[in-house]
């Protein structure tokens, strides 16, 4: 065995790069073909999803072979070499299987545990055998990969560790609200009809929502999708729409989940602006702040500020309303947008997104005096304080943003399951819209609790990694030892022949004995020697062993060469008892 694995995922490179490296189905098909067609490789399958991109392939050169499936993911991804390399990791061997297995228990997804990798390894899988790339070395290696991770969820608590993309993404949604609680009655439009989306939609519909709309490029599957979910049982109304419908349906759902193969954006920021502003009640009426008398039916007129000499004669004599100072009138209006959030501007009330500092500034955020009549002295704090916020907000880690919930209601909640994405990252400034995508995704998985039942999915790994060698060590000297039992019942067919030439009277039931007799003791004599060769092939360093063997009974390379070709088109291959369903 000479496995090996080129890639990257989200342990090693950024969203960003992920993104643009993603491969389209027909770009994994002619990666495929390439890396067959090169020299080192002589099987190969692709293993491509939101998170990572990885090439397997079975080679006969290391270095040769590094370099080469290094070239052909750049070059089929569209991300310069020099600028992918930094990002790439490469596992050799038993390290390889040691990756994929750990990959198919979700120990290395981004939602430790989910189980939705097992049926990318077996899309993975199919493509290879579909394309014939797929031989021997890969199907066991992934066939095994897909019982080790069944076997990981049946034998431990490994779901308990994460769930799947779609149900943390759901529940960074809810924002600490449960989900079904969250999504009870809510009206909810899947973009995409593929196995993301197909898993999204089966999931809202779990979780209680009350009508999914499907939408996809290809009619028939959208429609498909809606039907199952229909028949689902779980009571939600589902229908499938053209794409041409997403944006009105925008206008009518609460929760929009996508997961497309486009190339470009599905939604951007227009569409869902478009959406959230569309039926949207106007500005309610101005209100009086909380501890303020009421003010005059009439504008103030402007005060004259300090320091300035008077308006002209023929200019309204400046005012101020009885019983206030002007001074006070500003504090006052600063201590009602500390308890209320929310301050007089221009006769409209306007929210502010922070309490104004002892020393803040005494205008409205957004630059407007908080009422007529504020002295030069106020609007250069203001300056000097909208200065100092909007350094201050620059400063502030992209994170924080992307990350923390609107403080006011949602009134569109987008789940961007795509790589590249969906849905244009730029919504997530968009009041009322929340966005949850893979990078944010990455961010609040991070520091995620593991659970106990991790260790006890890594001893399974280890385990399985170690009898999978020990097979395929074993595998690797089975065409000797067949071609060396072919030799020797040729030789028992040779000397019964012989011995009928010499003694031509026997009968056939002596006959019969003779031949059954010297099968015997060709079998016993090499029952021991190829029992034990297997053995020993199976342990660190054992392929020495069958070019031993070969040598030992001087046997053909072409015969043992047929029977490995012959091996390998074994039709059992196509068995698949343990992929995922």
């Amino acid at each position: 065995m000479s496995l090996l694995v080129v890639g990257l995922s989200h342990r090693s490179a950024p969203v960003s790069v992920l993104e643009r490296a993603s491969l389209p189905a027909d770009a994994k098909v002619k990666l495929l073909h390439d890396t067959l067609a090169a020299e080192p490789a002589t099987e190969a399958t692709v293993l491509a999803t939101c998170n990572r991109i990885e090439l397997y392939a079975d080679v006969d050169k290391f270095h040769a072979g590094v370099a080469e499936l290094s070239t052909l993911l750049a070059q089929h991804s569209g991300v310069a070499l020099e600028e992918l390399t930094p990002y790439l990791y490469v596992h050799y061997e038993d390290r390889a299987v040691h990756h994929l297995f750990s990959v198919a228990c979700g120990l290395d997804s981004m939602v430790v545990g989910e189980g939705q990798i097992l049926g990318q390894i077996k899309d993975a899988l199919a493509l290879g055998q579909e394309l014939h790339t797929a031989g021997r070395l890969i199907n066991d290696l992934f066939q095994q990969a897909l019982r080790v991770g069944k076997r990981a969820h049946s034998e431990t608590g490994i779901d308990r560790a994460g769930q799947s993309l779609v149900t943390f993404g759901l529940e960074q949604l809810a924002v600490g609200t449960p989900v079904a609680e969250w999504a009870a009655g809510k009206r909810a439009l899947v973009i995409g009809a593929g196995s993301m989306s197909s898993l999204a939609a089966a999931t809202l519909a779990r979780v209680g929502v009350a009508e999914i709309v499907v939408a996809n490029r290809t009619a028939d599957r959208a429609e498909r999708l809606a039907e199952i979910l229909v028949a689902s049982g779980t009571g939600v109304a589902a229908v499938a729409v053209p794409m041409a419908r997403v944006a009105d349906e925008l206008t009518r759902v609460d929760v929009v989940v996508s997961c497309t193969g486009a190339t470009g954006l599905v939604l951007s920021a227009d569409d869902v602006l478009a959406a959230v502003s569309w039926g949207a009640a106007p500005d309610p009426a101005p209100q009086t702040p909380a501890g303020l008398d009421s003010a005059p039916a009439q504008s103030p007129a402007p005060q004259t500020p300090a320091g300035l000499d008077s308006a002209p004669a023929q200019s309204p004599a400046p005012q101020t309303p009885a019983g206030l100072d002007m001074a006070d009138v500003v504090a006052r209006l600063a201590a009602a947008a500390q308890t209320h959030g929310r301050i007089a501007d221009a006769g409209a009330a306007r929210t502010i997104s922070a309490p104004v500092e002892a020393d803040g500034c005494p205008v409205g955020p957004d630059g407007r005096a908080a009422l007529t009549g504020v002295d030069a002295n106020s609007l250069e704090l203001h300056g000097t304080w909208a200065d100092q916020g909007e350094a201050a907000a620059q400063r502030q880690p992209r994170r924080s943003t992307r990350t923390q919930p609107h403080t006011s209601s949602v009134r569109l909640a987008l789940l961007d399951l795509a790589m590249p994405r969906d849905i244009d990252a730029a919504v997530h400034r968009i009041p009322g819209v929340r966005l949850v995508d893979i990078e944010s995704l990455a961010e609040a998985s991070a520091d995620a609790p593991m659970a106990a039942d991790v260790d006890a999915v890594r001893g399974i790994v280890a385990q399985e990694v170690a009898a999978f060698g020990a097979a395929q060590r074993a595998a690797h000297i089975t065409p000797t030892v067949v071609a060396l039992r072919a030799m020797a019942a040729e030789v028992v067919a040779m000397e019964v022949a012989r011995l009928d030439g010499r003694v031509p009277d026997l009968d056939e039931r002596q006959r019969a004995e003779v031949t059954q007799t010297v099968r015997r003791v060709v079998d016993k004599l090499l029952h021991a020697p190829t029992v034990r060769v297997k053995q020993l092939a199976s342990e660190p360093g054992g392929a020495g062993y069958a070019e031993a063997l070969r040598e030992l009974f001087d046997l053909d390379p072409q015969t043992v060469a047929s029977v490995s070709r012959a091996d390998a088109a074994d039709p059992m291959n196509d068995d698949d008892p343990g992929r995922a369903s």
